[in-house]
Order: structure tokens, then sequence, then C-alpha cells
């Protein structure tokens, strides 16, 4: 028995569209293709651990796919499926070390070519996420390398954007933006690239995101009162709708950024380092 390829999961990683969006869009895909799926024990099993991924609770997924995985399952395709799911769900668990171990293992099996993609960009997002940009930079080169005709290039340029912006070199970011605006000018990620190249050239720290205005000066001014420089940015999301975001700071160096986050973090703040 063949499963679908689920290609958006593509979109969890780094381009910062909202992760509901996502889980929505699959969700449906999901469902409609409900009808084609046996009913055995397994199935069931399986359509857990796709569930806990959707509702992002990925403590549950991680167990469910460890359990399925030592089942007697031996389609290799869903085996695959079964192991990327366990890797995806550590690596939003923060265990980067053993979701690049098993996206490693995943990436080596004879699998289909889409499924081995999928591996070596989960292992760019482990070292991404752990901090380690020139890692990420490194496997992202190898990527390319690999598959310099992928479908997922666009989200790779992405991905080789926002390590360099970590890095605080602007310009090769930039190259990489401009260069997913010019040859995937539909694409998702040519929204948020678009909106990464109108960011100034330094690191803030988002810590609100509101549709209204008047509830982004209230923060604004809640965190002035604590001593911090707040300011709001606004921003107009793919379908138009603007957006009023509130970051503290303006830094040079990334981990002038990363301390404040930390503080506005303990503090309660949802916070995001930006760009």
């Amino acid at each position: 028995m063949k499963r679908p390829f689920y290609s958006l999961l593509k979109f969890f990683f780094w381009a910062k569209i909202p992760l509901m969006k996502i889980f929505l869009t699959m969700a449906l895909i999901l469902a409609s293709l409900a009808m084609n799926i046996s009913v055995r024990a397994e199935d069931a099993q399986f359509a857990d651990i796709q569930t806990a991924v959707l509702e992002e609770d990925f403590l549950k997924a991680k167990t469910l796919a460890e359990g399925f995985l030592s089942s007697v399952e031996e389609d290799p395709l869903i085996r695959a499926e079964a192991k990327y799911y366990l890797a995806l769900s550590q690596l939003y668990l923060q265990a980067y070390a053993a979701a690049r171990e098993n996206f490693e293992n995943l990436s080596k099996d004879d699998i289909p070519l889409a499924w081995r993609e999928k591996a070596l960009l989960g292992i760019v997002d482990s070292y991404y996420m752990a901090g380690d940009y020139r890692h990420a930079l490194k496997k992202s080169r190898e990527f390319l390398k690999s598959f310099s005709d992928s479908d997922s290039l666009g989200l790779l340029y992405l991905k080789f954007a926002r390590a360099n912006l970590r890095l605080a070199r602007w310009k090769e970011a930039h190259k990489y933006l401009e260069k997913i605006v010019e040859a995937f000018p539909q694409s998702l990620e040519a929204h948020t690239a678009q909106q990464l190249l109108e960011e100034k050239q330094f690191f803030s720290v988002q810590v609100g995101s509101f549709l209204d205005q008047t509830r982004a000066e209230g923060l604004v001014n809640e965190l002035k009162e604590q001593g911090e420089y707040a300011y709001i940015v606004e921003t107009v999301d793919s379908e138009g709708v603007k957006f009023y975001r509130v970051r503290a700071g303006e830094f040079s160096d990334l981990h002038q950024a990363e301390s404040l986050k930390t503080r506005l973090s303990s503090d309660g703040y949802p916070t995001m380092i930006y760009p």
C-alpha cells in the first residue's frame, strides 16, 4: 500500500508562514484522501501520528511514531514517512541532535528521492534551529549540489538567506532573497523574501503581532515603561491583511538580540528574533 507524500510539510521550516494555516490546509488534503486508505490497526495508528503533528502535539507524535516503527509494518514508504514524522517531532521538541541523526538515517535509506530531499532539508533545519548557522549553510550547499533541479529550490534559497542574515551577511542574504522573488514570484517563499528584503540591517526582538493597532501601541508603551526601546513595524501578509508587529531593540550583533530575547521570554513575552 502506498501513501501520498505530504509535500506541504516543507513549509514548516523557516518560511515564517503561520503554522495553523499550513496545518488546516494539510488536514483538508488528508481528509480528501481518507477514503482511499484501507482500515487496519496500523492505518489507525499512523493516522494518529499525522493528527498529532497537525495539532502540534509533537510529544504525542514522537511517542506514537516510535511505537509505530517498532511494529511489524513492512512497507518501506510508510516507514519512511513515520521516520520523518519522528524526526520532525524531535526537531520541534528541540532535540536537535536526535532529530539530525534520524534525518541522516532517513537520507541514507533506499527510498524515493522526494523523501531523501525532505531528510536533507531536515538536517539543514536541525543546525539552523540549534543556532549553528555555518553548518546550516554547509548542508544547504550539499543539498543544492545533490538536488539542483529540486522543486524545493525556493525554500532552500530562503534557508540560505536566513542563515546568512543571522551571520549578518546582509549582501549575501539579499542575493538569495532577490533570487526567490525573481525566480519564484508566485510562491509563498517569495512573499516572505520580499518582506525580509524590506527589513532593516539590524537585529530586533519581536514580542507581539496584532491586527488591532491599539493593542500594539499598548504593548509598546508597556515595554517602554520597562526601559526597553520598543516600536511598531507595519507589515502586510500574502492575503493583504495588515499586521502591527511590536519589536524591541536595534542591534548590529546577534548575541545582543539573543540576550534581550532571553530576558523578555523570562518575563513571559512570546519572542522571535528578526530578521
